[in-house]
């Protein structure tokens, strides 16, 4: 059996007031996607933060649950990780 798979974007910051502010000027993908290229520290912010496909298990577990429960085309709560606070926009789920 293959695990599910998951498109999600996301937004890496250093503090969760930051992630929050950043937050409310998202409405829409191309928000997140202009933001993501500003504001995150991640490499994947050239690509305004897509991290493309990827299979449950290959990410921090943080991360992981909250790609499984954020309702897609939107954005998530700011989720703590060992790498700072995520914003992330899930495109797609395959379960």
């Amino acid at each position: 059996m293959v695990n599910p798979s998951a498109h999600a974007s996301h937004i890496l910051v250093a503090s969760k007031s930051e992630a929050l502010q950043i937050s409310e000027k998202i409405g829409k993908l191309k928000d997140f996607e202009k933001l993501a290229r500003k504001k995150s520290s991640c490499p994947s912010s050239q690509r305004g933060g897509d991290l493309g496909w990827f299979r449950k298990g290959n990410m921090v577990q943080e991360f992981e649950e909250a790609v499984w429960q954020t309702p897609l085309k939107t954005v998530s709560p700011p989720i703590k990780t060992t790498f700072g606070y995520h914003l992330i926009w899930v495109h797609e789920r395959e379960e």
